[in-house]
């Protein structure tokens, strides 16, 4: 598939390249990244002929989007997609310790958790300030969920479906200043629970519509049915099926190295790379709009392009869920 292929949301004016470049990395994302690793990350992705660009306040702590939008201000603003999130208010705090979070010297910044109106019109003022752009595209609520929130998840699923989030979300999208909204989270259940409240356009689903994970299905085609486009993120699961060690951004358990190690020689049998089927295998379903690609440089950017674009037979998607690599009822095209 290349990577300038073009998907649409149904219900709003969104369209998406078949890749986009996620950039947790631009701030610092387990390691220093200089300005200039993620300049050439960028310019190679632009270069490829990539236009959409999804960040996030909580990358680096605010440094992600002050990068990015330095980056994309260079171009003209109808020529790339842009997403970036809320539900976390950035708040200046000199304790900020040289690694917070997996992220490597974080700017001052702390993020406090907070889903309700004020604090979602809040975010996206200090979002477009920091990117320089004043309507960015799509507006995903961040990290909210049962796993990801414990005990106070309720507190904060209240706050945005009571205390006005979501109405914050549905006030800025009639205004125009964004044109999609939806959740980008970790968890698929709350996508699940967040279509049964509001009319989301689409969700970020990182790392869970994979080569290893395939549990989120029910959601994808719930999705497709109501026009809900799903982002991809994490098509590598924190970088497993790409040659690491990482699982859900923490050291992957032996049991997901054997199953890695498992998936890698059925890809190899059919004569594809791993890291191709990653990238590829979720665009099979119809809900998915998009795979977003992280990358820290020029070179893993490519990498990942040239993996996108590796031509990969008709029939190695059926000999993948022959072989149960992927779930007997999920779509792999004709």
């Amino acid at each position: 598939m290349q990577v300038t292929d073009r998907r649409s949301l149904r219900n709003r004016d969104v369209s998406f390249t078949v890749m986009g470049l996620g950039c947790a990395q631009m701030g610092n994302l387990y390691r220093w990244t200089s300005y200039q690793e993620s300049l050439g990350a960028f310019n190679a992705a632009w270069a490829a002929g990539i236009r959409y660009f999804d960040t996030a306040p909580f990358y680096g702590y605010t440094r992600s989007e002050r990068r990015l939008g330095t980056m994309l201000t260079e171009h003209e603003r109808d020529d790339y997609v842009l997403s970036t999130k809320v539900g976390r208010v950035m708040v200046p705090d000199a304790t900020v310790g040289p690694e917070e979070e997996a992220y490597v010297r974080p700017l001052p910044f702390r993020p406090v958790y907070d889903y309700s109106y004020d604090a979602i019109l809040k975010s996206f003022e200090a979002s477009q300030q920091r990117i320089g752009v004043l309507q960015p595209d799509i507006l995903y609520v961040h990290d909210i969920g049962r796993m990801t929130h414990g005990d106070k998840h309720q507190h904060y699923w209240t706050q945005l479906t009571k205390g006005g989030g979501f109405k914050a979300l549905g006030e800025l999208r009639a205004a125009g200043q964004i044109k999609a909204v939806g959740l980008g989270v970790n968890e698929w259940q709350a996508v699940w629970d967040a279509m049964d409240e509001f009319d989301i356009d689409a969700a970020m689903l990182a790392g869970r519509y994979t080569l290893l994970e395939q549990d989120s299905l029910k959601l994808l085609d719930r999705a497709h049915q109501a026009g809900v486009g799903i982002v991809v993120a994490g098509a590598f699961n924190s970088g497993l099926l790409a040659g690491n060690k990482k699982f859900n951004y923490a050291e992957a358990p032996a049991e997901l190295l054997a199953r890695v190690a498992e998936v890698e020689a059925a890809c190899a049998t059919e004569g594809v790379s791993m890291q191709a089927a990653a990238l590829n295998f979720p665009l099979l379903h119809p809900a998915v709009v998009t795979v977003v690609s992280g990358a820290r440089n020029a070179d893993q950017i490519t990498a990942n392009i040239t993996w996108m674009q590796e031509e990969i037979p008709a029939g190695v998607w059926k000999a993948l869920k022959d072989k149960g690599v992927i779930a007997a009822d999920a779509p792999i095209g004709a």
